[in-house]
């Protein structure tokens, strides 16, 4: 099995992907940035890095007319 070798601020963000989602909540970048203790600036960069490893994929709003903005849902690591 191939390891992916995360950055701490990509683990703490996946991390908080997970959390996120184990508790039932919607991980929306400002609850995942809350719960990272980062900013909403400073979760761009490992956003997009964990999704280019694809560890997490991005998913716009699926109700037409309400678009509280992307959420970013984990994906199981092998």
């Amino acid at each position: 099995m191939q390891q992916v070798q995360l950055s701490d601020v990509e683990e703490r963000v996946y991390q908080a992907v997970a959390a996120l989602e184990a508790r039932g909540h919607v991980p929306y970048p400002d609850l995942i940035a809350e719960e990272a203790g980062l900013t909403e600036e400073q979760l761009h960069a490992p956003l997009h890095l964990l999704t280019e490893k694809n560890l997490l994929h991005r998913e716009d709003s699926p109700m037409a007319g309400l678009d509280f903005g992307p959420r970013f849902c984990a994906r199981q690591m092998a």
